[in-house]
């Protein structure tokens, strides 16, 4: 008997072997956007390792979206060029490749985690920071510069260009970064959108913007190539974004076409209190599958093969995403088959290990 979690999915026309994906997870390792020797062996070993999607780290639209100097970007020829070598690669092993297009927004021109993600000013090679509204994310960062209505259409032609070049490199779907308080969820949340226009204050105008983008990077994507949007369903803090607009909101994505919501949550403030468990967000991929109505992939703290099959079989996604537990083991999709009894593909080179 076939387990829910190594049977097949098919999103428009694309079928992925199994639901083990690994999600966006920065390297902050490139020089100029470009990606390295790093990226592509990181990439190749979950491939070789079994998974059935991959989803490239966040991906900046243009330059002064990336979260550091470090980050990928996908905004000039070269980054281009280079991201086809790698999905050729990743692909040949049996994983769809994925990309996901973002822009850090006034969490932008940080130095990477291992030096504590400290500011950086111009000096110190930074950039400025743009945001729907001049609120800083917190007392040590950068106060952005509140986006003008010409910020805002630059904005949106990068993510559209964007979107053209990861269909040119090849790429199988695209992801659009909403979530973790990044510069789409920061027009979503009215936490970080105080704005007095068309894009700010009431739910309506608060959706447009990221609205929008989905709608102009499933323009220009085949119609055969699936769609993914990554959201934080709750910033955990009162009165902010939550459940409820989530639900709404994510209703107006699949009206523009979008696939599938990776269903993750906050990082719009540091103050949020998150109850940090095994799975404690998958209850929110539940959620939004049955009151949106759409496909969803649930993350966060997914471990273990039963647990992973039971999320399933339960119908609270349709897909699991597993994060630190890919980075502790590439190989944990055949090691999840062993542990459920199901025979699986093993690379030919290593079928002297595997064990009946």
């Amino acid at each position: 008997m076939e387990n829910k979690l190594f049977s097949k999915i098919k999103i428009r026309g694309l079928e992925f072997r199994n639901r083990i994906f690994m999600p966006p997870m920065c390297q902050y390792s490139a020089n100029d956007g470009i990606l390295n020797e790093w990226h592509i062996t990181h990439y190749l070993t979950r491939s070789i390792g079994g998974v059935g999607g991959i989803i490239v780290e966040a991906t900046a639209v243009e330059p002064r979206g990336r979260i550091t100097p470090y980050d990928l970007g996908i905004y000039n020829d070269l980054q281009e060029i280079e991201f086809a070598k790698l999905v050729k690669l990743v692909k040949s092993y049996g994983a769809k490749v994925g990309i996901q297009l973002a822009h850090a927004g006034r969490k932008a021109s940080n130095d990477v985690p291992w030096r504590n993600e400290q500011t950086l000013d111009e000096s110190h090679g930074g950039w400025g920071v743009i945001a729907p509204s001049p609120i800083p994310f917190d007392k040590d960062s950068l106060i952005p510069k509140e986006m003008t209505q010409r910020d805002i259409l630059d904005v949106l032609n990068a993510f559209e260009n964007a979107a053209k070049r990861a269909v040119r490199a090849g790429f199988d779907f695209i992801e659009i970064h909403m979530a973790h308080g990044y510069l789409l969820h920061e027009f979503l949340s009215p936490l970080t959108n105080k704005r007095n226009d068309d894009f700010g204050g009431k739910f309506e105008n608060r959706i447009k913007f990221p609205l929008k983008v989905a709608e102009e990077v499933r323009g220009v994507m085949p119609n055969d190539m699936p769609l993914f949007v990554r959201i934080s369903v709750t910033d955990w803090i009162e009165k902010g974004w939550d459940v409820n607009q989530s639900i709404e909101f994510v209703k107006e994505l699949k009206g523009v076409g979008v696939d599938l919501i990776d269903v993750s949550s906050a990082g719009i403030s540091p103050e949020a209190v998150i109850p940090i468990d095994f799975g404690f967000q998958t209850k929110f991929s539940q959620i939004i599958r049955e009151n949106s109505n759409i496909l969803t992939g649930a993350v966060g703290m997914i471990v273990d093969p039963y647990q992973a099959e039971h999320i399933l079989c339960t119908e609270q996604s349709d897909i699991v995403l597993l994060g630190r537990e890919l980075l502790r083991n590439p190989y944990w999709p055949l090691h999840a088959a062993k542990v459920l009894k199901q025979d699986i593909q093993w690379p030919l080179q290593y079928l002297r290990a595997k064990l009946s």
